[in-house]
């Protein structure tokens, strides 16, 4: 009995020698703003060793945070025009689109070509994005936002529906895009039961949970590759989303990225990060 006994005490002291042995690599984002820190996800192995390899490499220094759109995301790391590579040469990374991975505030994605000449959903083999985003209610996360504004810009064409009409025209002109959405939401019910029709889409406890409390872009979802989060200075990518930009969101003052990459221990990232393997 007290050989039986023993087994699991050691099968414990092995795993938690092995937990605290355990290492990963933290990425350090500097930028004139202020630095941020990220981990990438194993779940995304080929965008991790990307990353990774390219940092090791100093290929991201000097790049730029180049797009810039505020209650969206902040866009860097063109590597291959700064190294002035032909863009038929570009390398991609194969997409590694994981359920559960989602598009809330703070988390690293992979940029990508439009699924017109992309279908594959392949990832630039550089450009990377920090999602800033919005928070949102769950009326605007459960439903079909496309296909209520069809639906309703529809119902509005009818003659009994005058007021209505005019009403989207002011709002429109206006640019009171969220107003307007309310306005649109406030007939929901109503639109599906006229027309026969669902207006629903189905989000997980997760996707509602963090869109309704953080905030993030729930439409990217399940469309671009999620491969990594940032764990500590989310208020220097904040900062960055308000900066002056000019065409195609170009940020009229360069800002430029080092990044660089140390491998410790996952005990140390949780006491020092607070991030939670």
């Amino acid at each position: 009995m007290k050989r039986l006994s023993f087994i699991p005490v050691v099968l414990l002291t092995v795993l938690l020698f092995s937990c605290s042995v355990e290492k990963d690599y933290v990425i350090k984002i500097q930028t004139k703003h202020g630095d941020m820190y990220a981990v990438l996800f194993d779940e995304t192995p080929k965008h991790k060793k990307n990353f990774i390899d390219l940092a090791e490499a100093g290929r991201f220094d000097s790049t730029e945070f180049h797009r810039i759109i505020k209650d969206f995301m902040i866009q860097g790391g063109d590597i291959f025009t700064k190294e002035a590579l032909p863009a038929d040469t570009w390398p991609t990374v194969d997409a590694e689109i994981v359920p559960g991975l989602i598009h809330k505030k703070g988390m690293i994605a992979a940029a990508r070509m439009g699924d017109n000449v992309n279908p594959e959903r392949k990832s630039s083999g550089s450009q990377f994005y920090i999602i800033q985003g919005k928070t949102y209610t769950k009326d605007e996360l459960v439903t079909d936002m496309k296909l209520l504004s069809e639906t309703y810009f529809k119902y509005i064409q009818l003659g009994s529906n005058v007021a209505l009409k005019e009403e989207y025209a002011r709002l429109y002109q206006t640019q009171q895009f969220d107003s307007l959405n309310q306005r649109m939401l406030s007939e929901k019910t109503n639109l599906e039961s006229f027309y026969s029709m669902s207006l629903e889409k189905q989000l997980s406890p997760e996707q509602v949970g963090a869109y309704t409390t953080v905030g993030g872009t729930p439409h990217l979802d399940g469309e671009y590759t999620v491969f990594g989060e940032v764990i500590k200075g989310l208020e220097i990518m904040e900062k960055i989303a308000t900066v002056p930009i000019g065409e195609r969101s170009k940020p009229l003052e360069p800002i430029y990225m080092i990044v660089t990459v140390e491998l410790i221990s996952k005990a140390k990232i949780t006491k020092e990060f607070g991030y939670v393997y």
